[in-house]
């Protein structure tokens, strides 16, 4: 797989490691501090084993008074209730979705727009073009940081039944986030959308409440519920990112050093997270296709033209002002 692209450590260190009207920790003064991260992804994801454990081995390692605690599994709370916990400095890291926080700055859930992006390497040119000047807007909005972008993996639907154009989503009950943009791309893929939360998932599939859902295929793994759908559709939809998100308040207590570790430690770890999460996907799919009770249907079995022209044909009305404008320039840049 492609590398994700770098992102300048100075470009990084623009975006967040002091706020605006608050006095950082003096130069080479090292508080001891605990930082709570948390997640909604199971031990089992690799955004846990090659995310939050990496940043915590990496952190701690460089004896510079930060001991990372870890929360996986929506433990401390669900999204929404986490990034707002973040917000008051009541959580000091938090792996998050653009959707979750967009009801803080509206403009991060446009990033979560179906086909918004074509692909992985397509959202990272982004990131890395735009970063700055987003990240800063977001900033100043939340008095949280968002240090960099993880990649999650594509969403894509496993179901009852085989997915290859719009047509195929028509009356199959199909469970996504509860978030406005979420149950937007429902709306723009042609789905019938089943708002059910992720912790509250797998008994909804069980109980045919959901007839099928749509995750990265290594979520899908993790959390099982492949032990229920077994046809899984490549439509590859929208990218999935989770973004490291830092509370002000928190890196307001650190030294100048001690953000420099952290920021670092974040940007450095996208890369291997990236391939992670393409190798896992890779095996997972390897053992979906050797397995005769399941059905794959590939990527290029995917009227993925067809998806694209009725997602953008719903945006391009169901935005305005300046989500529109963003929407419009992500596309223009595919």
């Amino acid at each position: 797989m492609t590398a994700a692209l770098t992102l300048p450590l100075s470009l990084l260190l623009a975006t967040g490691c002091s706020t605006a009207g608050n006095t950082p920790a003096a130069e080479g003064d090292n508080p001891a501090l605990t930082l709570k991260i948390g997640s909604s992804q199971p031990e089992a994801q690799p955004n846990f084993y090659c995310g939050m454990k990496l940043l915590k081995e990496r952190i701690e390692a460089q004896n510079l008074g930060l001991t990372i605690d870890m929360f996986p599994n929506s433990q401390l709370g669900p999204d929404a209730e986490r990034f707002a916990s973040v917000q008051t400095g009541d959580i000091d890291i938090d792996l998050q979705g653009g959707s979750a926080m967009s009801t803080a700055f509206p403009q991060i859930g446009v990033l979560d727009a179906a086909y918004a992006f074509n692909d992985v390497d397509h959202f990272f040119t982004w990131i890395d073009r735009n970063g700055k000047d987003f990240f800063t807007e977001f900033n100043t909005a939340t008095d949280t940081t968002i240090v960099d972008a993880w990649y999650f993996g594509m969403r894509t639907f496993t179901a009852t039944k085989p997915i290859r154009k719009p047509a195929d989503l028509a009356g199959l009950k199909v469970r996504f986030p509860n978030t406005p943009q979420f149950l937007a791309n429902a709306k723009a893929l042609g789905a019938d959308a089943v708002a059910i939360a992720v912790e509250e998932l797998y008994l909804a599939l069980q109980q045919g409440v959901a007839q099928g859902q749509e995750n990265p295929v290594v979520a899908t793994h993790a959390q099982k519920f492949d032990e229920i759908l077994k046809v899984a559709s490549l439509t590859d939809h929208q990218v999935g990112a989770h973004y490291v998100v830092v509370s002000d308040k928190t890196l307001d207590k650190m030294s100048r050093p001690q953000k420099d570790a952290l920021f670092k430690a974040i940007h450095d770890i996208r890369a291997e997270n990236r391939k992670c999460v393409d190798d896992e996907t890779g095996k997972v799919l390897d053992g979906w296709r050797g397995d005769s009770a399941r059905t794959v249907v590939e990527i290029d079995q995917v009227d993925r033209a067809a998806f694209i022209s009725k997602a953008e044909a719903f945006f391009n009305t169901h935005f305005t002002g300046e989500n529109l404008e963003l929407y419009k320039s992500i596309r223009a840049s595919a």
